[in-house]
């Protein structure tokens, strides 16, 4: 019965972010005054409805998703109230309106998260000796505010920096501050040569999570995939990130087969691997991930601006390693894969006590809410973005794109999303239930 209940909560959190979208494009709607004849949560057959005014709210089978369904949306209409009626700043802020909520309640959410337990500074935790970046001044201790001309207000901002953009052999800046006092310096990186197992991970208080892997790197070549755990590595137990990170660090990899035990689902596996010899740039030095600090409530606000950014920011990154090629099938995933992920989090989460149960949630709200709202402003048809892109060009043309071209290129753009949106939905439970 709990893991229904867990399920249930996350289709209650997916239900609750899609709704706030949708309430933004039916506010501003309004405000503009335009006609809205339904407002419904979810699709397929309708379980039940009332109305208000002249809109229906409608509640529909599959949970999965909304619509705020305007008079003239989808053809030309002579109707003064007509969403085709209103002039391109009124449908500009009614179609953004959707995302910029969402960007809200990630916001709000944020608020309450770092209220509670505060924001992760970028504080260095450690410097190696005779390393390039300690020869330039850089301590324990230190809190990093800029590398290399990207302003770092947590150590989130800085992992995501590295995780996207590998070190190379040139001059990086650096400014931190220490005791009050600001410093600049600059360093270059020194060529290490290592033995990897080609995957990413977070060296937090979490378990110690896959979060994506080299292509042809060892581990995808053993066929592990991104969300497995690792839970064990040569016989010593892993129970979180950072372990393993401090497992690494005082056994560092020489090439010799290790054993690695890794949780997918209710199932464990060992394998045994040989990393593999490669030369990279580091930085020197390893900072705070994970780690909280209370703030006052100006920095409460100043920090949950920062956590939409950085999800906001990780949402456009990611998606550039879709057209890098650093991303497979395995890593795409839907409502079905965000339901299970969020079972798991209540399932991880228990022991803790209800308040981090909460928390992790919340955690998971930001990241979904910011997520969707950069999604639907990608310029692609039949998105926000695309329908947006339209009104733009009517505003630079001084006049609008004839109703049937754009509807066919929405028309278009539906079928494509509606193919996508089947390939993941198999993809998950592909992912969630048989691997």
């Amino acid at each position: 019965m709990s893991k229904l209940i867990s399920i249930l909560i996350g289709i209650l959190i997916f239900c609750v972010i899609v709704v706030v979208h949708e309430m933004g494009h039916l506010i501003v709607a309004k405000k503009n005054g335009i006609m809205v004849p339904e407002f419904q949560v979810g699709f397929g057959p309708k379980l039940c409805s009332f109305k208000k005014g002249e809109t229906e709210y409608s509640i529909r089978l599959i949970p999965f998703g909304g619509a705020c369904k305007m008079l003239g949306e989808d053809g030309d209409s002579d109707d003064e109230r007509a969403y085709t009626s209103k002039k391109p700043w009124a449908r500009f802020a009614t179609i953004f309106a959707g995302p910029f909520f969402n960007f809200i309640l990630a916001f709000v959410l944020a608020v309450v998260v770092i209220s509670v337990v505060g924001y992760d500074p970028c504080v260095v935790t450690s410097v190696s000796e005779d390393s390039p970046v300690s020869a330039a001044g850089l301590q324990p201790g230190d809190l990093i505010t800029n590398f290399d001309g990207h302003r770092i207000s947590i150590g989130r901002e800085l992992y995501i920096l590295f995780n996207f953009n590998e070190l190379e052999g040139r001059s990086y800046s650096l400014t931190y501050e220490r005791d009050g006092q600001k410093y600049s310096t600059a360093f270059i990186p020194a060529l290490s040569r290592l033995y990897k197992l080609g995957f990413y991970y977070t060296p937090d208080e979490m378990p110690c999570e896959i979060s994506s892997l080299i292509k042809g790197g060892v581990l995808e070549r053993a066929g592990i995939r991104a969300k497995d755990i690792i839970i064990g590595i040569d016989g010593v137990e892993i129970a979180s990130g950072k372990a393993f990170s401090e497992y690494i660090a005082e056994h560092p990899l020489d090439g010799s087969e290790v054993q690695f035990t890794i949780k997918r689902g209710e199932q464990t596996q060992t394998l045994t691997l040989t990393p593999e010899y490669t030369e990279a740039y580091v930085s020197g030095f390893n900072y705070n991930y994970g780690g909280r600090e209370k703030t006052g409530p100006v920095g409460v606000l100043k920090y949950s601006l920062v956590e939409v950014k950085y999800w906001i920011v990780n949402t456009y990154k990611s998606l550039g390693q879709i057209f890098r090629g650093r991303v497979s099938a395995d890593d795409f995933g839907g409502p079905v894969r965000i339901v299970s992920e969020l079972e798991n989090t209540v399932q991880e989460s228990k022991s803790d006590g209800l308040l981090y149960v909460v928390l992790n949630l919340m955690n998971w709200g930001i990241l979904l809410s910011a997520n969707l709202g950069v999604m639907n402003l990608l310029p692609i048809p039949a998105l926000d973005g695309g329908r947006l892109v339209f009104i733009i060009i009517e505003l630079v043309r001084g006049k609008p794109v004839p109703v049937e071209k754009e509807g066919l290129v929405h028309a278009i753009g539906i079928v494509l999303l509606m193919a996508l949106m089947v390939f993941v939905f198999f993809n998950d439970i592909r992912n969630v239930f048989f691997r």
